[in-house]
């Protein structure tokens, strides 16, 4: 299992646009059909991962928690499928339904969106804010398999809460690690 961190993207970045297909309606999905009103999470995952198989649960309730009170969510898998046939479209939609997922579950074929988000592992998490720009970057939380702190989404969710409650954010964020992006 390689500990790859996130490469931290400065923030106030704007939010690169995509427009990719989505592994389960089989629809174009682009940037602006997942932004939120308040702010909008984009996720770089994997279906074979540990890291993000560790988190799978708590993604599912950040986004029904957040997105009713006007966050947009994304996942986006840019994995080398040749090389990794876990990840391809078929089974990101099977573990999309196995999961429950409720956000979008897009396949970045091209790994062309990765690269714009300099997105470096799975999970890699960005949370942009009501403009477009990048407020918080990083980990989930201080969980990670095997180390046995429970996952509850604390540093996403403290980053959420600071945009709802006009708080800034924390200076000292901390980058997400996971496996690395297979590419290609």
């Amino acid at each position: 299992m390689a500990n790859t961190e996130s490469n931290m993207l400065p923030l106030g970045t704007k939010a690169p646009d995509f427009v990719l297909t989505d592994a389960v309606t089989n629809k174009i999905v682009a940037l602006k059909d997942i932004r939120g009103e308040k702010g909008t999470v984009v996720m770089f995952i994997c279906n074979h991962c540990p890291f993000v198989r560790h988190v799978n649960e708590e993604l599912v309730r950040i986004c029904n928690d957040y997105r009713v009170i006007g966050f947009g969510f994304v996942a986006i898998n840019s994995n080398d499928i040749i090389k990794y046939p876990a990840d391809s479209p078929l089974e990101m939609w099977r573990t999309a339904q196995k999961e429950s997922y409720p956000f979008p579950y897009l396949f970045d074929e091209t790994q062309e969106i990765a690269k714009a988000y300099d997105a470096a592992c799975t999970p890699d998490f960005y949370l942009f804010d009501d403009d477009l720009k990048l407020v918080y970057r990083g980990q989930l939380d201080n969980s990670r398999p095997g180390n046995r702190i429970p996952v509850n989404g604390r540093d996403l969710r403290e980053a959420m809460d600071n945009i709802l409650n006009n708080n800034p954010q924390r200076k000292d964020q901390k980058p997400s690690i996971g496996c690395n992006i297979k590419w290609k």
